[in-house]
């Protein structure tokens, strides 16, 4: 499972970070702990059989390390689960796809790009529409104070989400988690 966003603690709790989140949650929910992998440009974990990575790469190459954590461990491309933002959805709702193209993504462009097809999961947590001319300072700032409550339901829903794909599959978790949010 792969959660994208940017390293680093000026992009701590950014928009662009809620796949950062969703992970970090996982990984503290199974008691596991993150390392870093210089070699693959990326922090990783491990729970159950579960590889949990965060590329360290930035966004716009969140492929780059995927891929060279993907060939080390012989993992397909279908097999691993992206979470990330999506602007195109409101705050708190989630969309869950076995495949499709990027929707805009720089992250999951690179994902598709490095893994030459476009059958990667993906787990997408609405983080809100940004204004006309302003969408890159809107998925790299902070949620506003009374956006918080919201973000933290999504956050443990999308986890929920998360598990359930790992667990039931892909198409259980997309029947389950695709309605509208409930926050």
């Amino acid at each position: 499972m792969a959660g994208l966003g940017n390293p680093g603690a000026e992009y701590e709790r950014t928009r662009h970070n809620v796949g950062f989140a969703v992970l970090d949650r996982l990984v503290s929910q199974a008691d596991a702990r993150w390392e870093h992998a210089t070699k693959w440009g990326a922090v990783w974990a491990k729970a159950s059989d579960i590889l949990f990575v965060k590329p360290w790469t930035y966004m716009n190459r969140s492929g780059e390390a995927l891929s060279v954590v993907a060939q080390f461990y012989k993992i397909a491309p279908a097999e691993i689960l992206v979470v990330c933002d999506d602007l195109a959805l409101p705050l708190g709702r989630l969309r869950i796809r076995p495949d499709g193209s990027s929707g805009g993504h720089n992250g999951i462009e690179s994902v598709l790009m490095h893994f030459g097809t476009d059958a990667v999961p993906r787990l997408r947590v609405g983080i809100g529409s940004a204004p006309a001319e302003g969408a890159i300072d809107h998925v790299l700032g902070r949620f506003f104070e009374e956006e918080r409550p919201m973000v933290e339901k999504a956050v443990a829903r999308a986890a929920e989400a998360a598990k359930c794909a790992v667990d039931n599959g892909v198409l259980s978790a997309m029947n389950k988690f695709n309605q509208a949010a409930e926050l």
